[in-house]
């Protein structure tokens, strides 16, 4: 009898298993080289099957001595490039080859294997493949019922963030600091563990960095030259909910039923979004709708009914186009971060699918804030009409969203009437912001508590419209007092006047069309408070030194925040500050300006200054 096994049954142990039962006695076993190259470079990488592949080599070598059957090593050895492809079938189609060479009979625990021998016109033995038993993983002995993420670095104590949702604390859980050899180990295992559980998978394998699925654990492994040294990080949900486990969700159920929506779950990281997210998953395919999810990694812990999807071909844009064949009633997308994500969501949104969206913010409109500029802005209610803000573990704020054609609040005048999304408390109904263009920009103006501050959100915004179009036309100080919402008088310089006004009125009559806005124009000397120090909390321009920073007005495009800067510092190294606050060094661009890409974490400081209306300086 003659024999060529491949690597699956020499892994397992088959071999010299059906030769201790008597089957293979007396047989000729043409091992190919391809084989023990692969063994060998698996056992080189740390790999459990690696060596459980030598030692049945081990053992076919003493049966050898032995006389019970007769070993030949045949065929190359396989080359680095063969076995780098082996999850293609480089080593397979060599193996294959032998069994032609001796017109033996092909031994494999694959599948595929077999059925291309057969397809091939080989004589083939088909062994089901043996499970591997697998206990405890080394990395779970430092999980506790309270333990969300444990952090093993070489070189350093173990560490681990523990405490209920929206209560952590990262603290120590050992003594003494980790060497290479046990995160290597440990590293050996989980690969292992991600390749042949029934219950786990590797996610993503790139040089530097695996990060595998293990029952309910995402384990990310660190290695150099990505990481300075060896690191595993393994993270767990602590909790898995329903939504009743969080309070004032009847109305929310209802809606989420009655039509398919556009929902973006919001929070800090750690605030139990993804927890939420999958509660709603669970919710929606109990009552009896077709729901996937989209993730990158894989983690939700939801139940198999629910198909869960991650990238295809290395982007989720053909995950949706694959997805949208499904015809899903609902996805979950877990998490949305870049500009592709916020694209491939509205895409599937505006397709007619339901999407719920997982993204990080720290208040509530930020969520809506992180689509602007990424979207056309008059679509985004049609892309999203609620907004579910997570905090501790709970629902903190429900936002209900949609567009109206009005006059923005605290402005005055009809012909000002504009499509303004107004986004509302769901609870109340009472509207909380109003995000609508103004002088060419987006701006998102609060609403709560405007009767009871001394200047509105719309004032204030206002003013620094007026402030940014006088500016151009002046070279000394002004001042602006915002006297009603669709009035303005402005100090200036008496040698700027002429300026400001333009020939035959020209100049102000085109700022006052840009804004809608009545603008009052007069000498500084006509102020109320000209002499004491100050105009009524208005901003005074004169030629700001090195020390106050140039105050600009950063415009934000689709893809980038831009800071105007003054041309002659091209190729200045300048710091970028918000209300005195020091955000990012930059250097400034050929063009006079500085571009922050946006969805960095820069970018989105930034952005959040900005919305609060902070003075940005460069200096």
């Amino acid at each position: 009898m003659k024999i060529v096994p491949d690597t699956s049954v020499v892994v397992d142990g088959r071999v010299s298993e059906k030769v201790a039962e008597g089957e293979y006695a007396g047989a000729t076993i043409y091992l190919p080289e391809a084989v023990v190259g692969e063994i060998e470079a698996q056992a080189n990488r740390g790999r459990d099957i690696g060596w459980d592949g030598i030692e049945e080599l081990q053992r076919l070598a003493e049966l050898d001595d032995d006389g019970e059957i007769e070993i030949e090593y045949v065929g190359g050895r396989a080359t680095e490039g063969e076995i780098e492809r082996a999850s293609e079938g480089a080593i397979d189609a060599v193996i294959r080859e032998v069994a032609v060479d001796y017109d033996a009979t092909f031994v494999t625990s694959d599948i595929v294997q077999a059925e291309v021998g057969r397809g091939k016109g080989l004589t083939v033995e088909y062994l089901e493949p043996k499970e591997r038993e697998r206990g405890r993983l080394g990395i779970e002995n430092y999980f506790d019922e309270e333990t969300m993420s444990v952090h093993l670095k070489v070189g350093v104590v173990p560490m681990a963030k523990r405490g209920a949702v929206g209560d952590m604390s990262y603290q120590r859980i050992g003594e003494d600091p980790l060497d290479a050899d046990l995160l290597k180990e440990f590293a050996s295992e989980i690969i292992d563990a991600g390749k042949r559980g029934d219950d786990a998978f590797i996610e993503l394998r790139e040089e530097g960095m695996i990060i595998a699925q293990i029952r309910d654990m995402r384990i990310a492994i660190a290695e150099p030259p990505f990481s300075d040294g060896i690191e595993i990080t393994a993270v767990r949900p602590i909790v898995k909910t329903t939504m009743e486990d969080y309070e004032h969700v009847e109305e929310l159920q209802s809606r989420l039923l009655e039509r398919d929506r556009g929902v973006l779950v919001a929070g800090a990281p750690g605030a139990g979004k993804s927890t939420f997210a999958q509660a709603v998953a669970e919710f929606l395919d109990d009552a009896g709708n077709v729901v996937k999810t989209m993730e990158k990694p894989r983690d939700l812990q939801v139940g198999p009914e629910i198909t869960q999807y991650t990238e295809l071909a290395g982007t989720m844009e053909k995950t949706a186009d694959s997805l949208l064949m499904v015809r899903p009633d609902y996805t979950i997308y877990d998490e949305i971060r870049k500009t592709d994500d916020f694209g491939v969501f509205a895409d599937m949104r505006l397709a007619g699918v339901g999407m719920v969206g997982v993204v990080h913010a720290t208040r509530p409109i930020d969520a809506l804030q992180r689509l602007v500029g990424r979207v056309e802005l008059g679509m985004i209610p049609q892309i999203v009409d609620t907004v579910v803000f997570i905090e501790e573990g709970q629902i903190q704020t429900i936002y209900d969203v949609v567009t109206e054609v009005k006059v923005p609040q605290g402005l005055m005048e009809q012909d000002l009437a504009r499509p303004v999304i107004v986004v509302r408390d769901f609870e109340t109904q009472r509207p909380a912001y109003e995000i609508y263009t103004f002088n060419r920009q987006v701006v998102t103006v609060p609403l709560d508590g405007e009767d009871d501050s001394e200047e509105s959100g719309v004032d204030r915004l206002a003013k620094n419209e007026v402030e940014r179009e006088i500016e151009a036309a002046t070279r000394g100080p002004i001042e602006v007092d915002i006297s009603s919402p669709n009035q303005a008088i402005v100090y200036v310089s008496e040698d700027d006047i002429s300026h400001v006004i333009g020939k035959g009125g020209g100049r102000i009559s085109d700022i006052e069309e840009r804004l809608g806005m009545s603008i009052d124009v007069r000498t500084l000397d006509e102020h109320p408070d000209h002499g004491t120090g100050g105009g009524n909390g208005a901003r005074q321009t004169a030629e700001p030194s090195r020390e106050q920073g140039e105050i600009v007005t950063p415009e934000i495009t689709s893809r980038h925040v831009v800071i105007p800067v003054d041309g002659a510092r091209a190729g200045e190294t300048v710091e970028v500050q918000a209300d005195g606050e020091y955000l990012f060094t930059a250097t400034v661009g050929r063009e006079g300006d500085i571009k922050v890409s946006r969805g960095s974490a820069i970018a989105e400081e930034l952005e959040r200054a900005i919305d609060r209306e902070m003075m940005i300086t460069v200096s």
